[in-house]
């Protein structure tokens, strides 16, 4: 009953606040963080018709939920029509280069998902009619799920996971948690502690087969940029910081003084995780930026923030750094990326979530935990003055990420099982 007032309440809610949501998505738009030409999206209007056929609707929320859900497409190519909604403009641009790449483009359509008010999803649901709906990892509005369980949509949740502090807010309203989670036919967890936790809070059908981003491909590279960038760097040393986040590239900045007092030549390669913080990053730094077509300093930081290029940063240099886990809250990036392509990695104290994967590459001596600048210095450093080391951990590394390799078809199997048969 409580559930019931709550969501409603949070249906009104969402009405209410419709046209300051529509004025948001402009402004949004206006920085460059929306498609303009796509807003409709936003608001379920879409001219696209919808193709015959089985449809299954996957929403992953942002980069990282698309990414690990690439593999699963290509499983699912042939076998039925997927519309893949996202909700950043990072995540549209890399789908724009990943679907042609992996040969998905007659077989996956990408649209924004719309925002939580019950007429915009209505709108959705009605234009697209898909016989089931995955959503990928933690990705839940109450409106939408309410809209799909009243049309009789089969829910599976799918890379489940439920991190120490989302465990700990869920908890404060039990009875929404069960409300919300026990919705699902099936949730697949990413680990057997986000699944315990999941049932904890009310979901059914719970299993942790394992996590999607272990069955990912190694991130794409333009072979040749890498062999034109590996030609003018290979005369000093050169380390990366990938994927920071506000207030972290001041410290990686004070981490390459370090490094570069005993490092002549050194060239710190800084990618943040929203690219459109460059332009920004490198008048605070006074670095070159990528993206501005400025190519790397004789010593220096360089700035890399262009889109779908990570796989070449992390094979340019095999010492990488990987963000949001120096400043507090943080909650760290995915380490398995750099995992795959053999890479010495560092992390800072705030990874809770992905706790599971830095403790895997921890144990097989393949990652490093930092505490500050003044121990990713010392890391940087100790990998620079001892190659055979810096290989040793890269090595581990990828040893322990070759696992799972058949649960992209697993996955695959039981989306399919919850389509209807035609």
């Amino acid at each position: 009953m409580i559930a019931s007032v709550v969501r409603v309440a949070w249906a009104a809610a969402a009405t209410f606040l419709a046209p300051v949501l529509r004025f948001n998505l402009r402004r949004r738009a206006a920085r460059g963080r929306e498609v303009a030409a796509r807003l409709g999206e936003r608001r379920g209007i879409d001219p696209t018709p919808r193709p015959p056929g089985r449809l299954l609707w996957i929403h992953a929320a942002s980069v990282g939920e698309t990414v690990s859900i690439l593999p699963v497409l290509q499983a699912l190519r042939g076998r039925t029509l997927v519309l893949l909604t996202t909700g950043t403009a990072t995540s549209q641009a890399l789908l724009d280069q990943r679907i042609p790449e992996l040969g998905l483009s007659s077989h996956v359509l990408h649209r924004f998902a719309p925002l939580d008010v019950p007429s915009w999803i209505g709108r959705f649901l009605s234009h697209w009619r898909p016989d089931a709906a995955c959503f990928v990892e933690s990705e839940l509005w109450p409106n939408q799920l309410a809209a799909c369980q009243r049309r009789g949509i089969p829910l599976i949740l799918l890379n489940a996971r439920m991190s120490d502090r989302s465990f700990t807010r869920w908890r404060r309203a039990p009875w929404f948690a069960r409300h919300i989670l026990s919705g699902f036919a099936r949730v697949q967890a990413r680990s057997e502690q986000d699944a315990e936790r999941l049932r904890l809070l009310g979901a059914h059908g719970v299993d942790s087969p394992g996590d999607l981003k272990f069955a990912a491909p190694p991130l794409p590279v333009d072979q040749a940029e890498l062999e034109r960038l590996a030609a003018l760097l290979a005369d000093g040393p050169v380390w990366l910081a990938a994927s920071t986040h506000p207030g972290e590239e001041a410290l990686v900045a004070a981490a390459h003084r370090q490094v570069a007092a005993t490092h002549p030549g050194l060239v710190t390669i800084i990618a943040p995780r929203h690219p459109d913080r460059g332009a920004a990053l490198a008048e605070e730094l006074r670095a070159p930026r990528r993206a501005a077509g400025e190519g790397p300093p004789r010593e220096g930081i360089w700035i890399a923030d262009t889109m779908g290029e990570l796989g070449l940063w992390y094979r340019l240099t095999p010492i990488a750094f990987v963000g949001r886990s120096l400043v507090a809250p943080g909650g760290g990036q995915n380490p398995l990326e750099p995992a795959r392509l053999g890479c010495a990695i560092a992390v800072g104290p705030y990874t809770g979530n992905f706790s599971d994967h830095v403790a895997l590459l921890r144990d097989a001596g393949g990652l490093v935990e930092v505490a500050d600048t003044a121990a990713l210095a010392d890391f940087v450093s100790a990998m620079l003055d001892d190659p055979a080391r810096c290989r040793h951990l890269g090595e581990q590394a990828a040893a322990s990420v070759v696992r799972h390799a058949d649960l992209a078809e697993r996955t695959a199997e039981r989306l399919l099982s919850m389509l209807p048969v035609r």
